[in-house]
């Protein structure tokens, strides 16, 4: 895959960003989710969804309800539990509860499908691409990020029991993270370059986000966020006090890495834009 379309993605973002992002997200989920979903929806301030769009596993429609300024036709998710959610929030149309390898709608019945940071989480990935071409039109977007080759060589835990000679307990660490991070695939653009074609996809362009230092951020944030998820089994609340006072200081730990340059060169995550053929 040619630089040009690293390069092509990272220019489309030349505009001013119309949102504080990062907060709207510190209010409501733990640190280190929020400033992964807050780089991401910046991105989407400057790419078009035409209708009717499907959000391919919505999940509880948060991230729609932030990142993406109008209702979306449809959004499917395989779990009613967030569905639930979703509906409360009247970010979508309609809602169907789906898996992604059997989506319930006619061929080329949608303009437009976006998927933010769901398909490396899903172990039969080549069935679920092939039924998304399915429902699109041709020559419609499909946009999506996920977790690249990079994710897991820089987990600091891994890398600091490497420096120590201690490699096969590094790996063992990267496969556990792997594990609670329900991750199935975290691969380089060539690889998504070549399903995605066997798919009836083309990738019109893509490029690296979220540095080493904010996976470290994110990956320790796994640990340190034991508190919110107690809260959230307790209350429904990830974070019980949503004002600014409290989160301030959360803020100021993670508000370079939401200011790092749109690409990175070395990023640990990956967003493309491809289009059904």
């Amino acid at each position: 895959m040619s630089n040009f379309q690293h390069a092509a993605g990272a220019s489309k973002f030349q505009n001013p960003i119309s949102k504080d992002y990062l907060w709207l997200h510190l209010r409501d989920l733990p640190y280190f989710r929020a400033l992964l979903r807050a780089v991401e929806a910046r991105f989407y301030e400057e790419i078009d969804l035409p209708s009717p769009t499907l959000d391919l596993g919505c999940g509880d429609g948060h991230f729609a309800s932030i990142a993406l300024e109008r209702q979306l036709e449809v959004g499917i998710d395989p779990w009613r539990g967030p569905l639930r959610e979703a509906e409360s929030r009247g970010t979508y149309q309609g809602l169907a509860q789906s898996d992604g390898a059997a989506i319930p709608f006619a061929d080329g019945h949608f303009a437009s499908v976006v998927s933010n940071s769901v398909l490396e989480h899903i172990p039969h990935l080549d069935e679920v691409l092939e039924e998304t071409a399915r429902v699109l039109k041709p020559g419609s977007p499909f946009i999506f990020c996920v977790p690249n080759h990079n994710f897991l060589p820089n987990l600091s835990v891994g890398r600091m029991l490497d420096r120590v000679g201690f490699d096969r307990l590094g790996d063992a660490y990267r496969t556990f993270f792997n594990r609670i991070s329900r991750h199935h695939h975290c691969d380089p653009p060539e690889v998504w370059e070549d399903r995605l074609e066997r798919a009836g996809f083309e990738i019109e362009c893509w490029w690296h986000y979220f540095s080493h230092s904010a996976l470290r951020t994110l990956e320790w944030g796994h640990y340190f966020g034991v508190p919110s998820w107690v809260s959230q089994v307790l209350t429904g609340k990830w974070i019980l006090s949503s004002t600014k006072w409290n989160l301030a200081l959360t803020r100021c730990l993670v508000q370079r890495y939401y200011d790092e340059p749109i690409a990175t060169e070395n990023g640990t995550y990956t967003f493309y834009i491809a289009r059904k053929r």
